[in-house]
């Protein structure tokens, strides 16, 4: 029997709403902990390391991620290349490994990635709350957000009209500055983002009066999302680059909407299954009989057995949520019935009861005189002229 792999998030030890410095991080410390290079002839070190990468290898990835949070290990069977059916080949790792192996034991200094090339924007986050219905069905919800646009004056370079960027003179227009300093190992050689550009390798002496020189100015926008059938709370929708602007050229981030479902007063959910009581009374569970039961398709009509039991479970196929890959493949929907005791019943349905338990047991469980119960039962064995049978009354006492 296979192993079963453990859920990504456990094995980076993040939550499940981490960012992607977050999962970055995680990762980092991990590799360098575990690297078979770090721990030679340790397999159970190796084995972690492996799995560490196959987790950062998903997570990492934008588009990979939410396949994973939708469908888990699942999504990623029987596809892909390399170890456990993913292909490291397109990931960037020189900054973890630069991290875990550049200038830690020689001082020789690494190739880093400048921080002044285009970079994707930030992700922006925001959240929407929908009722049960929606979310079993789908639905299109519009958010008011303010999102960042490029500066109309100054067209994003954040320079006042008539001037422009300088190089800055401390990294020479790199974004990065470099510095040796001395550790247990020898002299090291660090590589920073530099302080004074903040990694642009550009200095703005005269801002822009309308963006003070971010290059950005906020507008508020309309967004329509559209939430797919089958969604569960706490999932989220990404709406490709609608988030925050790119630097120096590159694309917009994307905007990511958590989904926040209000709990319905009747229906529970458990993945795509729906799960319900529905009362019945006394008389139905004796005789049997017609009931309506609630689903999300409205009300349906569901015939109950005579002899049902309190607590029996009845199953309704195809009642349930649509699935999130095909919306024509639905879950069942579970209703457990409950006989209704009836309460502050009147002395005429007191008797009426007395009499059914007596019809039932052969015993008389009150102790009523003798001659009581002849007169009761002279009374409902008369003639039957304007008298309902007892059947009849038990009916109308209990529905």
């Amino acid at each position: 029997m296979a192993e079963s792999k453990r859920d990504y998030y456990e094995v980076l030890g993040v939550a499940r709403s981490a960012t992607d410095d977050e999962i970055k991080k995680a990762y980092r410390a991990l590799a360098k902990k575990y690297h078979p290079d770090m721990n030679p002839g340790d397999a159970e070190a190796e084995k972690k390391f492996k799995e560490a990468s196959e987790a950062y290898a998903v997570l990492s990835d934008a588009d990979k991620r939410r396949q994973y949070d939708q469908f888990g290990h699942s999504a990623f069977e029987n596809g892909g290349a390399g170890a456990g059916g993913f292909d490291f080949s397109g990931m960037d790792m020189g900054d973890i490994f630069g991290d875990i192996f550049g200038d830690l034991f020689g001082g020789g200094s690494r190739s880093r990635r400048p921080n002044n090339g285009p970079m994707k924007g930030a992700n922006v986050r925001a959240s929407v709350r929908i009722t049960f219905e929606e979310a079993c069905f789908g639905v299109e919800k519009q958010l008011e957000l303010n999102l960042k646009d490029e500066c109309n004056t100054c067209h994003g370079t954040g320079a006042k009209q008539g001037s422009s960027p300088e190089t800055c003179s401390k990294c020479g227009g790199k974004g990065q500055v470099v510095f040796t300093q001395q550790s247990l190992f020898g002299m090291v050689r660090n590589v920073q983002t530099c302080p004074d550009c903040h990694g642009t390798g550009k200095i703005i002496k005269d801002k822009c009066p309308d963006c003070y020189g971010t290059g950005y100015i906020n507008n508020k926008k309309k967004i329509t999302i559209t939430i797919p059938a089958g969604i569960d709370n706490g999932q989220s929708v990404r709406i490709r680059e609608k988030g925050e602007p790119g630097v120096n050229g590159g694309p917009r981030g994307d905007l990511l909407v958590e989904v926040n479902v209000s709990r319905h007063p009747i229906l529970q959910r458990q993945d795509y299954d729906i799960f319900s009581t529905a009362p019945i009374s006394y008389a139905q569970a004796v005789l049997g009989g017609d009931i309506r039961i609630t689903t999300i398709d409205g009300d349906v009509v569901y015939t109950v057995k005579a002899g049902t039991q309190t607590d029996t479970k009845v199953r309704l196929r195809g009642k349930g949520v649509p699935t999130l890959r095909n919306k024509s493949v639905r879950g069942d929907h579970y209703v457990t019935l409950v006989v209704q005791v009836p309460t502050g019943l009147n002395s005429e349905q007191k008797e009426l009861l007395k009499a059914f338990d007596q019809a039932m047991t052969g015993k008389n469980s009150n102790e009523q005189p003798k001659e009581d119960i002849k007169e009761e039962t002279e009374h409902g064995t008369g003639n039957g002229k304007g008298k309902k049978k007892f059947k009849d009354k038990l009916n109308e006492f209990f529905e």
